[in-house]
């Protein structure tokens, strides 16, 4: 390979909230792997995404911009192949790009910037699950409700643990394809799992991992519905909260399951770094694990994500390269839109980069380095998809997360002082200086009534073209992973002995024959 420019192997995980690893604190949780990627590495301790919901903040971290810039408003809406990601940017600085497992691209560019995907994807890439904020009452059949949490348990396999059982492979034999190839470009590799994502079910090995007994409830337990603030009332009416009892045996066997599932995506990590390791690309290999967004685990007695509170929007960031960046934790705030500009800088060794596109995000190598940089100690966030009837956005700067949308009461929390977020500021005289500052920056970062008009009308568009395509042929826009059986194993095309020897790793040497020389 390539040793001038660093490989880049990026590990996601799905809905995996940072205060549930043992490398964020937790106590129960066990993920070997992840820890020893955070002990060898930097982690940023107050790393957020920038939409708490799966495919917009996917469409932000690939491009380093903010879901409202881009378009992304929710799980259905259309990511344009006009916009740059990061596998545009790595591809056009030398490297070979692959994409194994879950992205949720929707539209019919399925590779943005790749140039392989190994897998399909775990959802569906069209504008059926298109919310309707003009019909807020009305619960459509994909939105996430409480059988996860009820039907929490055990299971031989399932939709989630197939999936993921064919990225783990896809992933670990790339690293070996890569490792055989003649191909000398450095390698972009992200391997991307839907675990721990619901339904919370998880085989009995990784149940077993954890005894009923020490399975810990939310620190936050249910709050009467009377006294939530409007946005978690709104979660109530989506996710159907109020059809099943949040009974304490649910509520541990669901975050049993939650925690079984970290420690199964551990093992899988475990896998990919085994690799690196045997087939010395370890050495010249930037790690990246992160995800999508977090979980709420029955904190305040919500599940799933959709909110800016901690374990809904606070997720894990580390960047592990010994060779490179010193361990150390970091706390200033940071959001997954950082990432783009970090990679670039990282694979064209922080020369000055002109971007296609405006990013919302800067580069972490300062911080990466223990250095200040250009770290606003800021992270911005927006929820523009179900859960909300109008613009909800979200301010992390300091100590300080304010939370605006115009049909709610504004939000203003200490996290240094409120950790579990109890006690909103927003009416405090003693922080009404501080919540005017943030008011002030909401209106500069956001024209509200326009964005939500925008997205209104994005809805409509997107409704109307679904009901079309439903009628009549069905020319679905998931990606079709395509194997030229041709080029695979041995056929009589290849020279039998140069198969062997090159797809064996190490690769043998060739001996000289034996017997006597005539």
């Amino acid at each position: 390979m390539n040793q001038q420019k660093p490989n880049i192997l990026f590990i996601m995980a799905d809905q995996l909230a940072a205060p549930a690893l043992p490398a964020y604190g937790h106590p129960v949780v066990r993920a070997p792997h992840i820890t020893s990627l955070a002990e060898a590495g930097v982690l940023f301790e107050n790393a957020y995404c920038n939409s708490p919901l799966c495919a917009p903040s996917r469409f932000s971290l690939m491009t380093g911009q903010l879901p409202s810039r881009i378009g992304a408003y929710d799980n259905a809406a259309h990511f344009s192949a006009e916009v740059p990601t990061m596998a545009h940017y790595l591809r056009a600085a030398g490297y070979q790009t692959s994409l194994v497992g879950k992205m949720h691209f929707v539209g019919p560019d399925q590779l943005h910037g790749f140039e392989e995907r190994l897998t399909t994807d775990i959802y569906p890439s069209d504008y059926g699950w298109t919310p309707d904020w003009e019909n807020f009452a009305e619960r459509p059949s994909w939105y996430h409700n409480m059988l996860s949490v009820v039907q929490a348990g055990t299971c031989e396999t399932s939709n989630q643990l197939d999936f993921d059982e064919e990225v783990a492979f896809q992933s670990v034999r790339k690293i070996y394809d890569l490792a055989r190839s003649e191909d000398k470009r450095p390698f972009f590799l992200l391997a991307s799992f839907t675990h721990p994502h619901d339904p919370f079910a998880i085989t009995p090995e990784y149940w077993h991992r954890y005894s009923d007994e020490e399975i810990d409830l939310p620190a936050v337990p249910q709050i009467p519905y009377d006294q939530l603030d409007a946005h978690s009332q709104r979660l109530h009416h989506v996710c159907a909260m109020d059809q099943y009892a949040q009974t304490e045996a649910r509520i541990r066997n669901a975050r049993h399951a939650y925690y079984g599932a970290i420690s199964y995506i551990d093992d899988k990590v475990g896998q990919l770094l085994h690799a690196l390791q045997v087939t010395g690309l370890g050495e010249n290999t930037i790690i990246v694990f992160a995800s999508d967004h977090g979980e709420m685990l029955g904190e305040r007695g919500l599940w799933y994500k959709m909110s800016f509170f901690e374990w809904s929007a606070r997720i894990p960031l580390i960047i592990s390269a010994p060779n490179q960046f010193t361990p150390r934790r970091v706390r200033q705030n940071v959001s997954l839109v950082d990432l783009l500009p970090t990679l670039v800088a990282i694979a064209t060794h922080d020369a000055p980069q002109s971007f296609a596109a405006p990013l919302d995000g800067h580069s972490l190598l300062p911080l990466l380095h223990g250095e200040a940089g250009q770290a606003a100690d800021t992270a911005l966030g927006e929820l523009l998809g179900e859960g909300a009837i109008a613009p909800l956005v979200m301010i992390r700067n300091g100590r300080f997360k304010y939370i605006y949308s115009p049909p709610d009461p504004e939000q203003l929390y200490d996290l240094v002082a409120d950790p579990h977020e109890m006690k909103n500021l927003a009416s405090s005289p003693s922080h009404a200086q501080i919540r005017a500052d943030f008011y002030v920056k909401m209106q500069a970062q956001w024209d509200i009534k326009t964005l939500h008009a925008q997205v209104l009308a994005s809805q409509k568009r997107r409704h109307l073209v679904h009901k079309a395509l439903s009628n009549g042929r069905h020319t679905p826009w998931d990606f079709q992973p395509h194997q030229d059986a041709s080029q695979k194993y041995m056929r009589n095309h290849l020279d039998l002995n140069v198969l062997e020897r090159t797809s064996r790793f190490p690769s043998p040497e060739l001996p000289e024959p034996d017997g006597s020389k005539k």
